[in-house]
């Protein structure tokens, strides 16, 4: 028997597409694609090639480049052609192969042939960037604070192992970061050239950033084009344990580091210098402040001979997701979140002017413009189709994609996807995306589950393999996917309504959406559920508190006690920009905490959370699961000791979806509870 892929064995097998690069004479791209493993207990990343051409143009099918056993991750290519990447593969032509090898740089020919590992370091290789021209490369490498060269570095590491010494002594912020402890070591910034032949590694690493400290925890760095300079953001503490970041420039020859912007009033990061090396894009965070103005992101350029910047979509209140040059740096595309899409526009930057390139409702990244400057490739999703490779027309105005063969899976959708509106009670518009299944009609209404976003600065905007509304469809429910307020891709005054006061603005504009789902003739007003993760997770808790008119909350990673939640969350001092401390504002912390409501909830909860989540640490789940059981709630709780914010081995997220459906099957249809088999 054929299985359809919404059934959790065969959604758990389908290849995912994660990147997307472009090679320098614009003839093929390389993705990192993730399937799941032979023995079926995690997902691991391979490369493929994909052809540029659609096949109506004769374009190939997408080939599988390499099968390492720990899988590949970031690409990038030499101006060869040859294609370099991360693994943690172990080297069989090492003297000494390590029991526990780190990832390390590989690469791999631009005529095929065998990869061969190129540069290793004994804090690993993680993020990478390449010189456009010169074909310098540059990585980050975790460090031991103290540790001079690499021998040192070494010796240090195998001491802490031979001494049983695993703590950390901290002396700023932050300590952790998601699911990853900040420490002992930190990042630096080194620089190689690339090989001199086919059997060659890089050359000797040169360290750019001795005296980094944690100056260097943001990444996102990047070379000039002819490699003379490494442009990076560095940290500078601004007090009270928080920071804010300034980009500098590293000459690559003698590590001599310069300023080139900094703005005590923002967060500046994302550095990316055009081709003709004229030009810097870099990202404006304004974090915000407690009573004030909210926060805000604005895409920027510099004039790295004048020193005058300017933004890049001005008049435009758009968060940018990502940006790349074209190659005569003309032009800057990027996309930014936008009415429910994350659409790619272009900024002409001699004239100042914007125009949406892309016209339909997909969400892009991976942006690659071609060397010739008549496409740009991307990944293109949405939320009836997973990341697949696209072309775009780079002069296009409201253009339609052209898609390419993919490596990942073409997915037929179990229902329709279609939008809905409604006006809260301030006259805002509120838009949300609504999933149907097949099934729903007048004679035969599905029943609604509300999903609330994270974030909550962001924008229900495309597709998520972590929550699939489809595998809910295929079992009957309509899934209402909303953007009330918070909400990126609205303007600034979206964000306005509801800084510092999340709860009542947030719940009356899901309120109001979720009143126009359920006046439609296919929706079964009687029978509905809302659940959501992070700040999704926090608004289920809150509807918890202030209605009845669900059967059933599912919440996931949750805030619950917003006192004891903003001094433990990985990086206080962000949170504090909105709320401040619970000394300084205890009034936000009680106008806002969900835990003070919870006397009034009546509805039965399933309660989510990872132990390893540092984003939302567990404490909010387990306070929350044993609040509900004080005031004699009907609730489960479902622990994940090895998983973080998200579920993400196969297994568990087999089980994730499980559990929620069978408990939204219990108190939503009535049906009896069933158990999953393996908990």
């Amino acid at each position: 028997m054929v299985r359809s892929w919404y059934e959790l064995p065969e959604y758990v097998r389908l290849r995912r597409v994660s990147g997307l690069r472009l090679s320098p004479d614009g003839t093929r791209l390389v993705a990192p694609v993730s399937g799941l493993s032979p023995d079926g207990t995690s997902f691991r990343s391979a490369l493929w090639e994909i052809d540029v051409r659609p096949e109506a143009e004769g374009g190939r099918a997408p080939r599988r480049l390499t099968r390492g056993a720990k899988g590949e991750a970031a690409v990038d290519f030499l101006p060869d052609g040859s294609v370099l990447f991360t693994s943690a593969r172990p080297d069989a032509e090492a003297a000494e192969p390590e029991e526990k090898p780190k990832a390390s740089l590989w690469l791999l020919p631009a005529d095929g042939g065998e990869a061969r590992q190129v540069a290793s370091r004994p804090g690993g290789i993680g993020a990478f960037t390449v010189a456009r021209d010169s074909g310098l490369v540059s990585f980050a490498s975790d460090t031991l604070l103290g540790s001079g060269s690499e021998e040192e570095d070494r010796a240090a590491r195998k001491a802490r192992a031979e001494a049983g010494v695993s703590a950390i002594l901290h002396e700023e912020l932050p300590v952790r970061h998601w699911d990853s402890d900040i420490g002992p070591g930190r990042p630096r910034r080194f620089v190689a050239e690339p090989p001199a032949d086919e059997e060659a590694r890089l050359g000797e690493p040169r360290d750019l950033t001795p005296d980094a400290g944690s100056a260097l925890l943001d990444g996102g760095s990047c070379l000039t084009p002819d490699g003379t300079a490494l442009i990076t953001p560095w940290r500078v503490p601004a007090g009270r344990g928080a920071h804010r970041t300034r980009i500098v420039r590293v000459d690559t020859a003698t590590g001599e580091r310069s300023t080139l912007l900094d703005d005590p009033d923002a967060q500046l990061g994302g550095p990316l210098v055009s081709p003709d090396g004229r030009l810097l894009a870099y990202t404006r965070f304004f974090a915000g402040e407690p009573g004030g103005e909210p926060r805000s992101l604005e895409l920027r350029i510099l004039d790295l001979e004048s020193g005058q910047s300017r933004s890049a979509h001005p008049g435009l209140e758009l968060w940018a997701r990502g940006y790349a040059w074209s190659a005569d740096s003309r032009s800057l595309f990027f996309g930014a979140d936008e009415n429910g899409r994350l659409p790619v526009f272009r900024a002409d930057t001699a004239e100042g002017t914007v125009v949406r390139l892309t016209g339909d409702h997909g969400s892009y990244t991976e942006l690659n413009p071609s060397p010739d400057g008549r496409y740009v490739y991307a990944l293109r999703d949405a939320w009836d189709a997973p990341p697949a490779p696209v072309r775009l027309d780079a002069g296009a105005v409201d253009g339609q994609p052209v898609h390419l063969r993919t490596p990942g899976s073409e997915l037929t959708m179990p229902g329709t996807l279609t939008e809905i509106e409604a006006t809260a009670d301030d006259g805002t518009r509120v838009r949300s995306w609504l999933v149907l299944p097949e099934e729903a009609s007048a004679d035969s209404p599905a029943p609604l589950l509300l999903w609330v976003h994270g974030g909550p600065y962001m924008s229900f905007n495309g597709w998520s393999w972590r929550w699939n509304p489809w595998l809910m469809a295929a079992r009957g429910y309509a899934v209402l996917l909303p953007d009330p307020a918070l909400s990126t891709g609205y303007g600034q005054d979206m964000l306005r309504r509801a800084w510092g006061r999340w709860g009542e603005r947030v719940f009356a504009d899901l309120m109001a959406v979720t009143d126009a789902a359920v006046a439609r003739d296919d929706i079964d007003g009687e029978r509905t559920a809302v659940m959501g993760g992070s700040f999704g997770g926090y608004m289920a808790n809150w509807i918890a508190g202030h209605t009845d008119r669900f059967r059933a909350v599912v919440t996931h990673a949750s805030l619950w006690g917003l006192d004891a939640f903003g001094g433990t969350t990985d990086y206080p001092p962000v949170w504090e920009s909105e709320f401040g401390t619970p000394l300084e504002n205890p009034e936000l912390y009680e106008r806002n905490s969900p835990h003070l409501h919870a006397a009034d909830i009546r509805t039965p909860v399933l309660v989510i959370h990872g132990d390893k989540d540092y984003r939302v640490p567990i404490g909010e789940g387990l306070r929350l699961w044993r609040d509900l059981l004080l005031h004699g709630v009907e609730a489960k709780f479902l622990y994940f000791p090895d998983e973080n914010h998200w579920i993400l081995t196969p297994g568990n997220a087999r089980i994730w979806y499980e559990t929620i459906l069978a408990f939204l099957d219990h108190h939503v249809h009535g049906k009896e509870w069933n158990r999953p088999g393996l908990l």
